[in-house]
């Protein structure tokens, strides 16, 4: 179903709008510390990035594993102008650094996407992955462009402040990549309105029958590739911007799984899922990764269980029941709802004991056996307490499972009776 049908027309309701826009104005002021207006910073670059790859994968059905390329090429080149522009006289403004990302992730996906698009499905998910590696390898062959190992570093207080803009201050450079983002989220929305994006969707669906009416499906992927392309490259800029260091981090091919796995974790098939996960990647990133060593893992956890019972996303599962709801049906839910939610969260809570104990027993071992997890003392060289672990999580899925089940058949139940009354409805004159 199409992005219009969830935000009420052509453009949407403009109070959707206004909306995002008020929430970026207010974030900062809302959380105020540093480490959160670094982290609403990233988010904001990570939307951007994570949009324009579910330009590919949500709407062109291109499964890429190197989209990491064209915002690691743009934040290098744009690295670059800074430092150009930092040694011109008088130096040209900061703020339009992104927009030479851009241009330079665009101009990479023109060459690069010349040679994906002629392919589709596992093929170009391939052949995205070799020129992924490719140009990784290039980043620790090529120090002259990359930097080497510790990269490429710019200083983005340059020239005299304008009105009282020097983005020295973290804030200041928030505000630039809130207005990037706001406008970049705009023209992306915008293209999936368009008789691009439209057919962009049906070579996804079906590309024998776009060639049937007259277009060429590989030039229409090659368009989305080029579009995707020039936004990567903007998020890109504003990361190089951001962190003032560009590295060969970058274009890894880590980064290209992070786009992968947080995109489909929002959402690839609704287009606010991408925003979700990109908020979800850097509370992973950022936050999970200071708690445990074991995140990895979790979010290895995470995106089975959603690829199992989810595979729609978190956007998927939040439209499904906001159809129930505006059918009045949510509250017959609500106690299969908590059953779910109860067994899930003991299920959670054995797993991630038993897995900080493995972690604990095997690169914490110096510190002794005991373990304090979420207020508890667990001992890693006691039988009793690994054994009561297991049995615990045992207890937690079989639980999780018996409400899944009655869960399932209550969700087809109302389903079933919201759609007896859509059919009594047409039928009733």
């Amino acid at each position: 179903m199409s992005a219009a049908s969830y935000t009420g027309g052509r453009w949407g309701p403009m109070y959707l709008w206004l909306a995002f826009a008020l929430l970026m104005l207010v974030m900062p002021r809302v959380f105020d510390s540093g480490l959160s207006i670094t982290m609403l910073s990233q988010m904001g670059i990570a939307i951007i990035a994570c949009l324009s790859y579910n330009m590919l994968l949500g709407q062109g059905g291109m499964l890429s594993f190197g989209h990491a390329v064209y915002t690691g090429l743009g934040a290098f080149v744009a690295i670059h102008a800074l430092n150009a522009w930092c040694a011109a006289s008088p130096a040209l403004p900061v703020s339009l650094v992104p927009l030479v990302g851009g241009v330079a992730g665009m101009g990479f996906a023109v060459l690069f996407g010349y040679v994906t698009t002629r392919k589709s499905g596992t093929t170009f998910a391939m052949i995205t992955l070799g020129l992924a590696e490719l140009v990784f390898a290039m980043s620790l062959m090529v120090p002259e462009f990359f930097g080497g190992e510790g990269g490429v570093s710019g200083n983005r207080v340059v020239g005299t402040p304008v009105l009282g803009i020097s983005y020295g201050p973290a804030e200041q450079v928030y505000y630039l990549i809130a207005i990037y983002t706001l406008v970049c989220v705009v023209l992306m929305y915008a293209f999936t309105q368009t008789p691009l994006g439209r057919l962009l969707n049906a070579v996804r669906d079906n590309p024998e029958r776009v060639e049937f009416i007259g277009y060429n499906p590989q030039r229409i992927r090659y368009t989305a590739f080029i579009i995707a392309g020039f936004f990567a490259g903007i998020s890109g800029g504003l990361g190089a911007l951001n962190f003032e260091i560009v590295n060969a981090e970058v274009v890894g091919a880590a980064r290209s799984g992070a786009y992968l796995l947080f995109t489909f974790l929002g959402g690839a098939t609704f287009f606010f899922g991408p925003i979700l996960g990109a908020v979800l990647m850097v509370l992973a990133f950022v936050m999970l990764s200071e708690l445990t060593k074991a995140w990895l893992l979790y979010l290895g956890a995470v995106f089975m269980l959603m690829v199992m019972f989810a595979p729609g996303g978190l956007a998927s599962l939040i439209m499904l029941n906001l159809r129930v709801a505006r059918q009045g049906k949510l509250r017959v839910l609500l106690s299969v709802y908590g059953l779910l939610s109860a067994s899930s969260v003991v299920c959670g809570l054995g797993f991630s004991a038993l897995v900080e104990m493995v972690y604990h027993r095997q690169l914490d071992a110096a510190m002794g056996p005991v373990l304090r997890f979420l207020g508890m003392a667990l001992d890693t060289s006691s039988a009793v307490h690994w054994s009561g672990l297991l049995v615990y999580l045992t207890l937690g899925v079989l639980g999780f499972e018996w409400s899944r089940r009655r869960f399932a058949l209550q969700w087809d139940a109302v389903h079933q009776s919201m759609e007896d009354e859509r059919l009594r409805a047409a039928v009733t004159p």
